[in-house]
């Protein structure tokens, strides 16, 4: 039988606890890694959590898998992963694919919007010709 997004949805939101903008900050006090897997565009017009690394949903396995020519050293099994995005839809289904890659302890941070609105400090992208 076929897997639909609901199955997958639902298979990541049990493999992938979501945590608060508050829990959230004190995970990144003790060093967590915050990954934001929206595409460049909205990156571009909002900004990022402050501190955060970009990795767009489609390139996260080639950058997480220490196998991959594109793997990126910031990523760490020994780390806690904090993902978000627009929604916490691609975040969801981004922490079950670190899960799947040997990634730990990670978690799901939801919308941008929500860390923005709880006052978390955000990365604002350089005007162009700034």
């Amino acid at each position: 039988m076929a897997t639909t997004l609901k199955d997958m949805m639902a298979a990541a939101n049990a493999a992938v606890p979501k945590v608060t903008p508050e829990e959230a900050r004190a995970l990144m006090a003790q060093g967590a890694l915050v990954v934001d897997v929206r595409d460049a565009p909205e990156v571009e017009k909002t900004g990022k959590v402050a501190g955060a690394l970009h990795v767009s949903r489609g390139m996260l396995e080639f950058r997480a898998d220490p196998g991959s020519p594109y793997h990126d050293k910031t990523f760490s099994k020994d780390k806690t992963i904090i993902v978000y995005c627009a929604s916490g839809g691609r975040s969801a289904l981004s922490g079950k694919t670190l899960k799947d890659l040997g990634y730990g302890d990670v978690r799901n941070l939801g919308a941008f919007k929500d860390w923005a609105e709880s006052g978390g400090a955000v990365d604002h992208p350089i005007e162009p010709g700034m």
